[in-house]
């Protein structure tokens, strides 16, 4: 007995390093997991039409590459905050229907995504580099309408800059949310429910950032989504009665923007913003 009593405390004992061994890994390796950024030669060419500018904006350690669709007298712009894979080579997409409705698009790539340099490395200096971003296009739409629309990753960033402009007395006209998680912590947790919440570095807590805002918010959501689920929109509007939630039937995580559902729901938002006047 002696014996087997010896042999469980050793195989509990290695289970408990593994376990420490593997939270370990977590902790510091969080970024490989989150973030999926697919790089770009510094000569490829992402601005390909003649209205839509490829910028940088510096930052420390890094430059980000931001493309700006600038039209000559817009109503105001959209500020797109994208998903954790890619680069703006495959989000910069559908300029046509932004011209249509009278809205430039300004569309950062986070670092080491596509011609952006560095690498992420902690969640405050993500949410510096959104705002460096942003207060360098900012002047150009004194007095037009402020759009702020985030997508998966991107809305945890949206909500939190949308705070931050509320809090400073120039709150967004409008805060677009599709496929939001209500933190990164809840949906993490899903998934992994043996990882401590308190081991995430990158909380990205979207419900906590809604109450404050002003403006009208808009979720979206789709139907069948199995990456986050919808009861993370519905999570969200307990906490924000006054946003809007569209759910789309038959539409998952990553085919969202390709049901005409979708477009029309951002139509009509944008359209809306003209029988208002502006916040500032």
């Amino acid at each position: 007995m002696k014996g087997l009593g010896a042999t469980l405390l050793v195989i509990t004992m290695a289970a408990v390093a593994l376990y420490a061994a593997v939270l370990a890994l977590l902790w510091w390796q969080q970024e490989a997991l989150l973030f999926h950024p697919q790089p770009l030669p510094k000569d490829y060419r992402l601005a390909t039409e003649p209205d839509v500018h490829e910028e940088r904006v510096q930052v420390p350690g890094a430059s980000l590459s931001v493309l700006h669709l600038r039209l000559p007298d817009p109503k105001g712009v959209v500020f797109f905050l994208h998903g954790n894979a890619g680069n703006l080579a495959g989000w910069f997409t559908d300029t046509a229907f932004y011209r249509q409705a009278g809205y430039d698009l300004v569309m950062p790539d986070y670092r080491g995504y596509g011609k952006s340099t560095g690498r992420i490395a902690g969640p405050q200096q993500l949410r510096d580099d959104v705002r460096a971003v942003w207060d360098n296009v900012a002047p150009r739409y004194a007095g037009r309408r402020i759009v702020l629309f985030g997508r998966s990753l991107g809305t945890g960033l949206a909500a939190d800059l949308a705070e931050q402009l509320t809090r400073e007395g120039r709150p967004p006209d409008l805060t677009v949310l599709v496929s939001p998680y209500s933190s990164l912590r809840e949906l993490t947790a899903e998934f992994y429910p043996w990882v401590p919440g308190g081991l995430l570095r990158y909380p990205l807590d979207t419900g906590r950032h809604l109450p404050n805002l002003r403006g009208r918010v808009l979720l979206v959501h789709g139907g069948e989504d199995s990456l986050i689920g919808v009861h993370h929109s519905e999570r969200l509007l307990r906490v924000l009665p006054s946003a809007q939630l569209l759910v789309i039937p038959g539409a998952g995580h990553n085919d969202l923007h390709l049901f005409p559902r979708y477009r029309e729901a951002l139509r009509e938002a944008l359209l809306a913003l003209s029988a208002e006047p502006p916040h500032r």
